[in-house]
């Protein structure tokens, strides 16, 4: 698994009309699947008047968790579109909703699933996309007579300390990328008297 993910930048919208039918697009960061769902439920709220409010999200560090929902219309041809955008980005920790209000023209399959993946695609275009970096915790403790061995270790390791103990018995917890967390472990078992 990769240390870095891509995410929205910030939260976007977007607006788009085909056939007299509007669809309104909102790109949020979310969590979790219970912040995705948490997300829409209040978007469903704020826009009660609509026909439709569908969506997609994607989270998890592996992308591997996703749902998609068409809230009424026909199957595939609202919820996936959206997805769709979602995944050609390759965006994780991201939910995408479209609101439509009915113009009283059926647009067909086709055209659904057009309008959603051109509304969802300007929520997405408005949030831009930024790389993250996938951090680890490392804690461990040592006796202070190794307080050189261990800071050469952390100083050449790049990793940042983000809480330390100094005593007769000292602790640290350092923080470093997913990639490079092994490596550090595995130098820092070799001072005399760290434990984990």
């Amino acid at each position: 698994m990769s240390d870095t993910f891509l995410t929205i930048e910030r939260e976007g919208t977007g607006k788009f009309t085909e056939k007299k039918s509007r669809f309104l697009s909102f790109a949020f960061h979310a969590r979790d699947a219970a912040e995705a769902r948490e997300k829409m439920k209040s978007l469903q709220n704020e826009y009660h008047d609509a026909r439709h409010v569908c969506w997609a999200y994607v989270v998890g560090p592996d992308r591997a968790e996703w749902q998609a929902n068409d809230n009424g219309e026909p199957s595939g041809t609202a919820g996936k579109p959206i997805l769709g955008q979602i995944n050609s980005l390759g965006l994780t920790d991201v939910v995408v909703g479209v609101v439509r209000y009915f113009g009283g023209i059926k647009l067909g399959t086709p055209g659904l699933i057009a309008a959603y993946r051109e509304a969802a695609s300007l929520a997405l275009e408005a949030s831009g996309v930024k790389e993250c970096v996938r951090m680890h915790e490392v804690s461990f403790t040592f006796p202070y007579m190794a307080m050189n061995d261990v800071m050469k270790v952390v100083k050449s390791s790049g990793a940042q300390i983000a809480a330390q103990e100094f005593d007769n018995s000292c602790s640290m917890t350092l923080v470093v990328r997913l990639g490079d967390a092994e490596a550090l472990e595995s130098r820092l078992a070799k001072v005399d008297g760290l434990t984990f």
